[in-house]
């Protein structure tokens, strides 16, 4: 009887520390939630709010004075267009080229029976802790004249070391009877890549076109250095001009009826483009994320 009553109640008390976790667990989630969503949010209200009530401080949690100004001042002008434009050019093909390189170098040092496998991966993995410097970099880009081009954005970040580990590790979990096999049916190294291994690797493929994707568009330093043109930047570096240097401080524009200060239009501006510039890669998420964790989970365990 005594037993029966200890059994209840380190039942009892194991199912209260329980509860405990929880409530507390759902604490912090909320608060990070919040101290995650809010900063967006607050951008996408005040972008859409008017500029009078910008100025006095009142929007913190409900848009006042709804308007689209802003965002129509935004697509009126040339520069945005002509920015965006650049930024998809270059997302697009910097994402094709880290997707190609990644995976060609990925996969012979999955393979065992890579001659020197074990130095290649030494010597690849060693950039992740010494590299050359941004000034090296720059003289190597410029010898090569690629400055002020599209290749100058997307060729020097062409593979990811940390990216590409990663996908080796997932190529090493593909049963090797499956290439075997498809030797013996006389498959090369370039069919068998192409027909089996990407084919068996879409979790890890679309993670990684995920991080090269979302590198590529919030990427705005490269291009500080290596574009002259200023109808070459990307949207980055716009937004980066206007939130630093107020580009858009000498129009004078009125948001709607409301005569507003520069200041304000300012601030309008900023937030307009900040949400212009984040749906995207906002859009592409939801589309990506069933193969996202599964394709990290495994490509980090195993191997």
């Amino acid at each position: 009887m005594k037993t029966r009553i200890n059994s209840k109640n380190s039942a009892f008390k194991i199912s209260t520390g329980y509860r405990i976790f929880s409530v507390l667990n759902y604490i912090a989630l909320l608060l990070l939630v919040f101290a995650t969503v809010y900063p967006m949010y607050y951008i996408l209200i005040v972008s859409i709010s008017s500029g009078t009530f910008v100025s006095r401080g009142d929007v913190t949690i409900f848009p006042r004075g709804i308007t689209f100004s802003a965002y129509k001042t935004v697509f009126q002008n040339s520069d945005i267009w002509r920015s965006y434009i650049n930024t998809l050019l270059y997302t697009t093909v910097g994402t094709f080229i880290n997707i190609l390189l990644s995976s060609m170098c990925a996969y012979p040092l999955s393979r065992k029976d890579f001659y020197g496998r074990s130095v290649f991966t030494f010597i690849v993995a060693f950039t992740m802790f010494m590299s050359g410097g941004m000034i090296p970099l720059y003289l190597t880009v410029l010898k090569l004249r690629l400055i002020d081009t599209m290749w100058a954005i997307v060729l020097p970040p062409a593979i990811s070391t940390y990216n590409m580990i990663i996908m080796r590790t997932f190529f090493q979990g593909i049963p090797i009877s499956l290439q075997e096999s498809a030797f013996l049916d006389g498959a090369n190294d370039l069919q068998i890549i192409w027909k089996i291994i990407l084919p068996l690797s879409k979790p890890i493929m679309a993670t990684m076109v995920l991080f090269y994707a979302v590198g590529h568009w919030n990427s705005f330093f490269p291009a500080l250095i290596y574009l002259n043109s200023k109808s070459k930047y990307p949207v980055q570096v716009l937004l980066r001009n206007i939130v630093i240097a107020g580009e858009f401080a000498d129009q004078q524009t009125s948001i709607g009826n409301v005569e507003s200060n520069f200041a304000v239009i300012a601030t309008n501006y900023k937030y307009a483009v900040i949400i212009i510039s984040v749906v995207p890669i906002l859009l592409v998420y939801p589309f990506l994320q069933k193969h996202f964790a599964k394709g990290v989970m495994v490509g980090a365990i195993k191997g």
